[in-house]
């Protein structure tokens, strides 16, 4: 309605402090998110009128008012409004006039509430990069003039991209936060979940789609499983899988299965489905040692060859370890341009991990303090520095640099 994304933004948190100042004393109205618009309305009513075109945009808020009023449903009567309304919200933000990188990062930031430091997590640049690169996008869209209309058709299914990418980096940040105490932070992942499936009754046909609501439903499975009792991290090969989420497990592989049943007729499938497949395979196994690590191995070459990255390389190289042995694992790894993935601690821990397993451990031991001085998340760092502890020089030690194995 405002046209401007930035003074969209400011009405809507104005209407989010009134609500706050006004509700705990009158009470929570019957229609909370018809409250919210109104007052935002309100406000920015009164932000045209200061700004001397009170006339024109009273003009164009009135008859916006009554065509949303025209079509919106009755939100007390669909329990699913407000995740459909995220979705669409989702949609309108990753705007065909920004670049892709844009989209994502400013859609993450208005809709999903990512603070600026998660979104450079999640792109692997650093904070004052995605900060610029937030600000451009809203200025881009501001002198542009973009009309924010719901895409529909073929223009909604050129955005599908967009919209899996920002779906998919909000699980991520959920599921292993960038900061804090708290190692993860479920309403973010289970969000996503949502999200994913919302997305795929939308896209039923696309298999990416569906891959996607497999592979975020499958690993989310695991989330029960991830801490221990006194709210310890526990990493996957030493889960009690016992406590995996059962239904999301088959909620996951029904939805993979029809991906895959797609892709047989003809449809593409990319990046969501291999990892699909590979979350599938660690899902399979009832235990670690019953995991096909030579089959996630090909799968990840795979990848590797469909969505080349940094992020695939390092997880490649934990496959390749543990199928092939240690060694393996670390030629890949030197592959990895380290500055690729800026400050994350990925590349120390994965190197740490390989090292300790090849028996190398005051190497280990150096991998993995660089590790945790890297990361900003303490459940993270308690684990690393966990394992930098175990890996620790006890008097001398003869380590020798690993002899590399052409897999």
């Amino acid at each position: 309605m405002t046209r401007d994304v930035s003074l969209a933004e400011d009405l809507a948190q104005d209407a989010l402090v009134a609500a706050l100042e006004q509700w705990p004393a009158s009470g929570v109205p019957d229609n909370p998110v018809g409250w919210l618009m109104t007052t935002a309305k309100r406000r920015a009513i009164d932000h045209f009128r200061r700004a001397d075109n009170l006339r024109r945009k009273v003009v164009e808020l009135q008859q916006a008012r009554g065509r949303e009023e025209e079509t919106m449903p009755d939100i007390e009567s669909q329990a699913d409004y407000i995740e459909d309304d995220v979705l669409r919200l989702i949609f309108l933000s990753c705007h065909p006039t920004l670049t892709p990188e844009s989209r994502a990062a400013l859609t993450l930031r208005l809709v999903g509430g990512l603070t600026t430091t998660e979104i450079a997590r999640g792109f692997l640049v650093s904070e004052s990069t995605m900060g610029q690169r937030i600000s451009r996008a809203k200025k881009t869209l501001s002198e542009a003039h973009a009309e924010f209309e719901l895409p529909a058709g073929p223009v909604r299914a050129k955005r599908l991209d967009d919209v899996m990418a920002v779906i998919y980096l909000i699980f991520n940040e959920g599921y292993t936060a960038t900061a804090g105490e708290e190692w993860m932070r479920p309403d973010l992942a289970n969000e996503a979940i949502r999200l994913a499936r919302m997305l795929a009754a939308l896209a039923p046909d696309e298999p990416e789609v569906l891959a996607l609501q497999a592979l975020l439903e499958i690993q989310g499975s695991r989330m029960p499983a991830r801490l221990d009792e006194d709210g310890a991290p526990v990493l996957l090969e030493a889960q009690d899988r016992s406590l995996w989420d059962q239904l999301l497990i088959r909620r996951g592989m029904a939805a993979l299965q029809k991906a895959a049943q797609l892709a047989a007729h003809g449809a593409p499938v990319g990046r969501y489905f291999l990892q699909a497949s590979i979350a599938a395979q660690h899902a399979r196994a009832i235990r670690a040692e019953d995991t096909d690590w030579r089959r996630i191995a090909g799968l990840y070459d795979v990848l590797a060859r469909a969505a080349p990255g940094a992020v695939v390389e390092v997880n490649r190289a934990v496959a390749h370890g543990r199928a092939y042995g240690p060694d393996a694992g670390l030629v890949v790894l030197e592959e990895v341009d380290g500055d690729s993935l800026g400050d994350s601690p990925l590349i120390p821990s994965v190197r740490g991990d390989l090292l300790e397993r090849a028996g190398l451990h005051a190497q280990a031991h150096e991998a993995f303090t660089e590790a945790a001085s890297r990361t900003k998340n303490a459940g993270e760092r308690t684990v690393l520095q966990g394992r930098a502890d175990r890996n620790r020089p006890r008097g001398s030690d003869s380590d020798e640099p690993p002899s590399p194995t052409r897999v």
